[in-house]
This record gives C-alpha cells, sequence and structure tokens, in this order.
C-alpha cells in the first residue's frame, strides 16, 4: 500500500508542474482511483456486517412454547441466527422483557395486549381491536406483526356432568349456579378486566371457591373433580381430549384474541427480514392445528421445539 501512495504522490508531483490542460489529464484517474477505493472499502465493510442475533421469548404456557418454536426454527431456516429466550412468565412479565430490550420479540394476543397492556375498554371488533393496539404499540417503538388466523379467546369449560347436572349451555346459565361451584384458573385471571373482574361486572358471577393452578395442571384438576370450573382458552387440545364443555360466551365479555408476533421497531430497522419471515410463518397456522400441537405437548408429552420442527416440516419450511 505504500508503494502505490507513493507513486500517486509522485504522479501528483509530477502533474502539478505541468500546464493546467495536462494537468486534467493526470488528475482526472486519480479522482476515479479515489472514488474507486471508498466504493471497495464501503462494500468492503458491507459484507462483514452480520445482523445482530434475534433474542426470540415467550410467555409460560405450551402454546407460547410452541409458537416461539416455530418462530425461532422459522427464522433459523432463513438464516437469522436465534437466541431463545422462553417461559418468561406472563403478560406484563413478557412485555416489560421487550420493552427494556432484555428480548426483540415474543408470541402475543390482540386481546390481551388491549386489556392487560394498553388497558382499553373491551371491544368486540376484529380490526378495530387490530388497529388499536397496533397504534398504541407503535406509540412505544414496538411492531404489532400480521395476525396468525388464530383466536385463542377465553373459555369457561365444566365438566359433561356438571353441564348436564345444572343445564349450562352459556357464561349466563354458569352464573346461576356459580356460588356452587369451585373454580380453578391461572394468576392473571384475578386481576385483568377479561378475567374474573370482567366476569363480575357483566354476569355477576362469584365462585364458592376460586383456587389459583397453572394452566398444565387445571385440566387434570378438573377431570379428578377436585374443581368443577376452569378458565380455559379456545385452543386447548386437552378440552377435546377430555370430552369437556365449552360454556358460551353469550354477553361478549371477551374480545378476539388472534395470535400475532409483537416485535422491536429497531430489531426489524437492523433486519427487516424478520418481518418477512414471521408473517409469512403465521398465516401457515389455525386453530385446529394449534389445538393438535398443544395436546401434543400437554398429554403426550412431547417437546415444544420437535412439535414445532414437525409442523414447520410438514409446510416446507425446513428439512
Amino acid at each position: 500500500m505504500e508503494h502505490g501512495l507513493a507513486a500517486l504522490t509522485d504522479r501528483r508531483v509530477v502533474s502539478e508542474c505541468l500546464p493546467p490542460r495536462e494537468q486534467q489529464k493526470y488528475s482526472m484517474p486519480i479522482a476515479r482511483i479515489f472514488r474507486l477505493l471508498a466504493v471497495a472499502i464501503t462494500a468492503a465493510t458491507l459484507a462483514g456486517a452480520v445482523p445482530a442475533q434475534v433474542r426470540v421469548g415467550s410467555k409460560n404456557f405450551t402454546e407460547q412454547f410452541v409458537v416461539a418454536e416455530i418462530y425461532a426454527q422459522a427464522l433459523e431456516a432463513a438464516g437469522i441466527k436465534v437466541e431463545r429466550k422462553l417461559n418468561l412468565g406472563g403478560t406484563l412479565i413478557a412485555h416489560k422483557a421487550l420493552e427494556e430490550k432484555q428480548i426483540d420479540l415474543y408470541p402475543e394476543y390482540t386481546g390481551t395486549m388491549l386489556l392487560a397492556v394498553v388497558k382499553a375498554e373491551p371491544m368486540t371488533d376484529r380490526k378495530a381491536v387490530y388497529e388499536k393496539v397496533k397504534s398504541e404499540y407503535a406509540a412505544k417503538g414496538l411492531v404489532v406483526l400480521n395476525e396468525a388466523p388464530v383466536n385463542n379467546t377465553y373459555n369457561m369449560v365444566v365438566r359433561p356432568d356438571t353441564a348436564a347436572q345444572y343445564k349450562l349451555e352459556t357464561v349466563s346459565d354458569l352464573a346461576r349456579v356459580a356460588k356452587e361451584l369451585k373454580l380453578g384458573a391461572g394468576p392473571e385471571f384475578r386481576d385483568r378486566k377479561d378475567g374474573l373482574p370482567g366476569l363480575k361486572a357483566t354476569y355477576g358471577i362469584e365462585f364458592k371457591e376460586d383456587l389459583q393452578m397453572a394452566i398444565g395442571l387445571r385440566y387434570q384438576a378438573l377431570a379428578n373433580k377436585q374443581i368443577d370450573v376452569v378458565n380455559g382458552y379456545a385452543t386447548d387440545g386437552m378440552i377435546s381430549a377430555l370430552k369437556l364443555k365449552r360454556l358460551k360466551d353469550d354477553k361478549n365479555l371477551w374480545p378476539p384474541y388472534y395470535l400475532a408476533p409483537v416485535v422491536r421497531k429497531d430489531a426489524l430497522d437492523a433486519n427487516p427480514q424478520i418481518a418477512e419471515v414471521l408473517n409469512r410463518t403465521s398465516a401457515l397456522l389455525d386453530e385446529t392445528t394449534m389445538a393438535e400441537m398443544n395436546y401434543k405437548v400437554d398429554n403426550d408429552k412431547e417437546e415444544p421445539k420437535d412439535v414445532a420442527r414437525a409442523f414447520l416440516k410438514a409446510k416446507g419450511v425446513v428439512r
């Protein structure tokens, strides 16, 4: 390099001793050389720039583990390095991890964003809910990507014998006899507008007893008659497997809960391919398939990563 610079310097000295018209003949190639050098340096810099590792998080229940793995493996199949930070905790813990840049993305549900994070009033129109949370999250530097065709809404679930005994078809029917029944529900259900406070305000429900239980334990406790009612999710595979009864939300307490990845805007700015991969992957999901995958983990004791891989392989995303 020193020899090259010396040659350029010598050439410049020579050119300065020449008439102006002759100087132009020498100065033009020199300018071109420096432009080429600049282009070469920029290209080398860009070639060496590797997008940062994407940190994928999840909340603390089966469907979250499966979907987070689906997203993580789809990103890896697209050549994006991934770090997994799964089983963080409930909604507010996962959201805080996103805001504090501990993770770059995690799967969430539009109704949960609306009520638990944005703390807006319940809304039942799917498009209105999506646009509301998308706008509110954008103000926080977060991007709500496309919804998956999976509405994992709440269900109040009972055993068939309980439904027959009390003639239960709707949540209004449940409200009439709730003081005779034991509820098993997750910790968030006691504080959220779409949980016990909402049930009480909308339906006047008060249970005989309220037991706090993780989602993985609720259905077995229900089957064993330790409790009489659980708050379930539409895509819980155990509901169909145990032939349990879903009660209709006849007063429309619950908004739509469509699955959607939430991503930090700075992570998307650094690697726009993330949005393309996740939107394409979300479109492959559906409620029936989601319930089947959840059942494989909950009942068949398969690993979420293996269930996710089998799904992506069947869709041609991974080999």
